[in-house]
């Protein structure tokens, strides 16, 4: 029981500084509390971890308040200070090696589950932002879309690396070359989806990439069912359409069309949706969990991969310009700071969502990101100053009501039948 308590207290203090650090964001509060927050986060994390004793404990508070005060970010809410930005991301990943196993419920209720999503949300919020700023500022989908995509992959395979050499931050994994190529299937759909999204982005609105990666829940349903032999009850397939609807009616206002935005969205969705299936099949593999050691693991290696995947591809399309770029990276900071803070968000993220797989399955991830959609669609136009129209609140009642439907459809019916 008291192995409980310890790890409820380890993820209240990693929630406690997300928390803090989206406060500083919102506010522009002095960074001292937040470093103070969330460093006390990751050490309780870390400590709970590796089973060290409170010494062990005190060496990763300095070790992980020094590293993110070394780490840069974005400033003035696009740009700010660069602390800020690598906060999160370690209290991320200090989240992820805390709250690696399964439990943590209170009342009948996953608690660690429910955190996993909400600061999933928050992530790609942060992301979404960072990430299309950074996009503009070096042209758009005729600037450099494959090379900043794979810059975020390579932003959060250098994170994953350090957390390895840091003492007492994660243990290495000790995977053997057969387990690197069981992986390559998942690094290869990763890094589709995430070159094939930024490009949608850099094509279009964030909206409108929103509104047609919304379709992402039918992608995987049809590929649990007719190709993974995962059936999805019928009840559930209904409810998609009033998901996928609902994000459509809140981003009809900003209905941005491009033909190739709206391939590469559909492109993403489709690996995105194998990704899914063969992440959560390869997880179940026996014996590879172990020698990785935690999921926060499988993601940086995964994500090294993906940012090896993507180098011949960056080549082949924005190679001959590859001169232009480093002079842009050099000399506007609207490149860097936020091609550097979208790489963390992403990493964290990602991470996160890697975690909820772990507890769900594919659709269910699916769904919970076309929600998500809808409130970064609200929340980027909050952020931008854009009205918010009551057709677009609607829509994003409707597609929260959707996956609150999809969550306990098959409960309610299951109940039903007993009764």
């Amino acid at each position: 029981q008291s192995h409980i308590y310890q790890r409820s207290i380890s993820e209240a203090l990693s929630a406690i500084s997300f928390v803090s650090f989206e406060c500083h964001l919102l506010s522009t509060m002095k960074i001292s509390l937040s470093v103070i927050v969330a460093s006390l986060g990751a050490a309780s994390a870390f400590a709970f971890n590796s089973g060290s004793s409170h010494q062990a404990v005190a060496k990763s508070f300095r070790t992980q308040k020094g590293a993110a005060l070394a780490q840069p970010a974005f400033k003035n809410h696009f740009q700010t200070d660069d602390s800020s930005t690598a906060l999160a991301a370690t209290a991320a990943a200090a989240s992820s090696d805390a709250i690696k196993t399964r439990g943590g419920g209170v009342g009948g209720i996953d608690v660690p589950l429910m955190f996993y999503f909400l600061f999933w949300y928050i992530g790609n919020y942060y992301y979404n932002i960072t990430n299309k700023l950074a996009l503009k500022a070096a042209g758009g989908s005729a600037g450099f879309p494959m090379t900043i995509s794979a810059l975020q992959l390579a932003v959060g395979a250098v994170y994953g690396i350090f957390l390895w050499l840091a003492p007492d931050a994660r243990e290495k994994p000790t995977v053997t070359m057969d387990d690197i190529i069981k992986m390559l299937p998942v690094a290869f759909c990763f890094a589709g989806a995430h070159s094939a999204s930024v490009f949608a982005l850099s094509a279009g609105a964030v909206s409108f990439g929103q509104i047609v990666k919304a379709a992402e829940p039918a992608f995987a349903a049809v590929l649990s069912q007719f190709v993974y032999n995962k059936p999805v009850s019928k009840a559930k397939w209904l409810c998609l359409p009033v998901i996928i609807g609902g994000v459509i009616l809140a981003s009809v206002k900003e209905l941005d069309f491009a033909v190739s935005a709206l391939v590469s969205a559909c492109i993403a969705n489709l690996f995105a949706a194998f990704k899914g299936n063969e992440n959560k099949k390869l997880m179940e593999t026996e014996g590879l969990k172990d020698r990785m050691g935690s999921i926060g693991n499988q993601f940086a290696l995964t994500t090294i991969l993906g940012f090896f995947i993507s180098l011949p591809f960056v080549f082949l399309r924005e190679g001959n310009k590859m001169g232009e770029f480093i002079t842009l990276f050099k000399t506007n900071p609207a490149i860097s700071s936020n091609l550097i803070a979208s790489g963390l968000w992403f990493y964290g993220y990602n991470e996160l969502a890697t975690m909820t797989l772990k507890k769900t399955g594919a659709v269910t991830q699916s769904v919970a990101n076309t929600a998500k959609r809808v409130i970064v669609i609200v929340g980027v136009a909050i952020v931008l100053g854009e009205s918010l129209d009551p057709i677009k609140l609607l829509g994003c009642g409707i597609g929260i009501s959707g996956v609150l439907l999809y969550s306990i459809i098959d409960q309610l019916l299951a109940k039903k039948k007993e009764a």
